[in-house]
């Protein structure tokens, strides 16, 4: 790096008041660079280096000019969190806990398998739903992720794993994504931007616990696949379960659901914690399969993952079974997701951040274990 680059960086510590490189899309940082009285073709070499190449420094971006480069490294941040965390649970399921500038933490997973590499990010720090079986819910929301923290997830597993092991991303971390689709919407935009992360909207999921006037805005905007968190198919017992159903019940969210311009061939997903007692019946079975008529819908069943505290217990697998059949023998698809990274609190609904509410921190992730560090 040349001198006057060195001075530049010295100078340029990241502040709070400049524009952070990566959470802008292509609009956002089209219009940067034309303030800027840039070409819009240089957003695409921008994206380029920094997301899809995903260098660190402004001086390895070599079909830029020195005047730019300068300019991005004096006129911008791209700071990312810090790794607090890393844990390789025994299946292969990898977590890391990022620290933010502000003292907060989230927590990331990478989940492996034969086929593909899936990211499950967060989108919020905590969460303000209150699902009663969630960790991360339990914690209450500290505040929205801004869209350069949300990326950042992807960069740091990026890094650590190669920059071909991520074939899909899930915004199914901590959070109700949205209620931040102002931070959200870019990130999908990049993700499927082939200048940034190039995944089909078939390999991007957005899951909601049914947020319905966002679920209209994301339907409207973006082409992902969509994951409905439904965990019940009666009003009294989601509203238990899942309190936003006080807000917008079951048969508004059926509604919204059939409205939803799903992409041809496409289905949405249902995602149903089974809990022991609570929600796994055959009568629970037989509810969700009227409730599901006649939308293109696949089922998928969730065994609990235990979190200290909880009150539920999670199914047999001999009831799991006889529930995925009663569904299945309706002409539902329907599927048991494998429990993942339960050994070090990375499964479904086990997410459990740092969270601070100014003075104190409401929630402490473990430090790792040594064995189980890469």
């Amino acid at each position: 790096m040349s001198a006057v680059m060195s001075e530049l960086r010295l100078a340029a510590a990241p502040g709070a008041d400049l524009p952070h490189l990566l959470g802008l899309d292509r609009s956002g940082l089209t219009a940067l660079l034309q303030q800027w009285g840039e070409s819009p073709f240089r957003a695409s070499q921008v994206l380029q280096w920094v997301h899809q190449r995903q260098v660190d420094d402004v001086a390895d971006m070599s079909n830029i000019s020195k005047t730019l480069r300068a300019r991005l490294l004096a006129e911008t941040r791209w700071d990312e969190p810090e790794v607090i965390a890393d844990q390789l649970a025994q299946d292969g399921t990898r977590k890391w806990l990022l620290r933010l500038p502000d003292g907060n933490a989230i927590e990331t997973v990478f989940i492996p398998e034969e086929d593909r590499g899936t990211l499950c990010i967060s989108s919020q720090v905590g969460c303000s739903l209150a699902c009663s079986f969630c960790a991360t819910g339990a914690q209450g929301l500290n505040r929205n992720l801004a869209s350069h923290e949300i990326i950042a997830q992807l960069r740091v597993a990026r890094r650590h794993l190669g920059l071909d092991a991520i074939t899909n991303v899930v915004f199914m971390g901590m959070g109700e994504p949205l209620l931040n689709l102002k931070q959200v919407i870019p990130v999908i935009r990049l993700l499927l931007d082939d200048f940034a992360y190039g995944l089909s909207a078939r390999r991007v999921t957005v899951s909601t616990a049914g947020v319905l006037p966002g679920l209209e805005q994301l339907g409207r905007e973006t082409p992902v696949n969509l994951a409905i968190s439904l965990h019940a198919s009666r009003d009294t017992l989601r509203d238990e379960l899942v309190p936003i159903n006080r807000h917008y019940p079951l048969a508004e969210l059926m509604t919204a659901c059939r409205h939803y311009p799903l992409p041809p061939r496409r289905r949405i997903t249902f995602e149903y914690v089974m809990l022991d007692g609570i929600n796994d019946g055959d009568g629970d079975a037989r509810a969700l399969v009227r409730l599901l008529q006649g939308l293109p819908a696949l089922v998928n069943l969730i065994p609990f993952n235990p979190f200290p505290g909880s009150p539920y217990r999670r199914s047999s697998t001999a009831r799991i079974d006889a529930f995925r059949e009663i569904v299945l023998r309706a002409g539902i698809m329907t599927v048991t997701r494998r429990p993942r990274g339960d050994d070090i609190a990375a499964a479904c609904g086990q997410l459990a951040g740092q969270v601070r509410d100014g003075r104190r921190a409401l929630v402490r992730m473990p430090a790792p274990r040594p064995e189980l560090r890469p």
